[in-house]
């Protein structure tokens, strides 16, 4: 096969976000301890988180409003204002983390332009991920930037294509199975995996039992040299 385009996720590929959400997290059981303990409170969040995701979508936008409804149900609609200010301000501070890229990223990105088209593919919130985009210093090294609601195997299909790019001629590398990996090889395409600390409980998968357009690495360092061999 002679790869020919590249895709690369952004958050907790190329960059730190999920810790950022954790930590978040840790703020919101803290200001609820009164009302429920951090597990269930922790389960009662992850419970509406999934069933905003249809509505709200991914990203920091979303995780706010899934805290204030959470802080609103376990309260019996008693919660006070300012844990509602509290939370909205731990949102926009949030949405203004500095960039803080991942060891080797802009190598690998550098490294994959030289022989291939790369783009950047992400989902969450248009302005959040151009932001983060245009802070991390990155952006000109893409051949383009896709950033879309969710992946999916149509999804990638589509994205490979507007590039002019046959399926079986990409690569998708990323930090999720269930959103990087996972549906980039059902499009067709070789999924790399790169593990990066934590993963949202909604992100996670099992990986693939076809092991042939399934690859993992430890870090992006490792990535120009399997770009070679795939």
């Amino acid at each position: 096969m002679t790869v020919t385009i590249v895709g690369f996720d952004a958050d907790d590929t190329l960059w730190h976000n999920e810790q950022f959400f954790r930590l978040t997290e840790q703020r919101f059981a803290d200001l609820l301890r009164d009302h429920a303990d951090p597990d269930h409170l922790a389960e009662r969040l992850l419970a509406a988180e999934r069933r905003n995701l249809g509505q709200y979508g991914f990203g920091v936008k979303g995780f706010v409003l899934s805290m204030i409804e959470t802080a609103i149900e376990i309260t019996d609609d008693r919660v006070p204002a300012r844990i509602i200010r509290e939370i909205v301000e731990a949102g926009k501070e949030m949405l203004s983390h500095p960039i803080d890229l991942l060891p080797h990223a802009r190598e690998a990105v550098i490294a994959a332009a030289e022989t291939c088209q790369v783009v950047l593919i992400t989902k969450g919130d248009l302005l959040d991920q151009e932001r983060k985009l245009a802070q991390s210093g990155l952006g000109e090294l893409f051949h383009g930037v896709e950033i879309v609601s969710n992946k999916t195997p149509d999804v990638y299909r589509g994205i490979f294509a507007r590039h002019g790019a046959q399926t079986d001629q990409a690569v998708m590398v990323g930090n999720s199975m269930k959103s990087d990996v996972l549906p980039a090889i059902a499009a067709g395409a070789t999924g790399v995996f790169v593990p990066q600390g934590q993963i949202w409980a909604l992100e996670h998968a099992e990986p693939p039992t076809d092991q042939r357009r399934y690859f993992e690495l430890p870090d992006l360092g490792g990535l120009a040299a399997l770009l070679q061999q795939v």
